[in-house]
């Protein structure tokens, strides 16, 4: 039987500079709050006139907001006056499997089961940084 591919999703994402931080925090909740298992109480954040889900875990946020500062650095340190800077950011979800040892091996040493990790699910956001040249390019980004 051959193993399953896990699904990978892509999005391309066109953003203003000034607005990067919210729309790719925007995406990566809206990400999390669709895979997260616990139950809670959702909230909401307002980005470009659209209300998204959030999910309100101290934990979560901590990492969404260092990895969202650490692309918009990296998107910033290579932008030209003329905007065109690209970055990219990948999700991935995995759960653990118990996995067992084959032959004697395992149960001489006591390691007859071990677990792995195995990803099931990959988003992909493919960011460009773009400045809009007139009014009308503005409120095409929803600016």
């Amino acid at each position: 039987m051959e193993p399953r591919k896990r699904p990978e999703y892509v999005l391309e994402v066109l953003a203003d500079p000034t607005c990067v931080k919210d729309v790719v925090r925007g995406i990566l909740h809206t990400i999390f709050f669709h895979r997260y298992f616990p139950s809670m109480r959702p909230s909401c954040l307002e980005v470009l006139d659209l209300t998204l889900p959030v999910v309100a875990d101290p934990e979560l946020e901590t990492l969404i907001e260092t990895r969202v500062g650490q692309l918009v650095r990296q998107l910033s340190s290579t932008s030209s006056p003329s905007g065109g800077s690209r970055g990219e950011l990948a999700v991935r979800f995995f759960e653990k499997h118990r996995r067992k040892a084959g032959g004697l091996g395992g149960w001489l040493t006591g390691t007859a089961k071990s677990e792995e990790e195995v990803c099931w699910e990959v988003w992909k956001l493919k960011i460009t940084l773009t400045t809009p040249r007139t009014e009308t390019g503005r409120s095409h980004l929803g600016l």
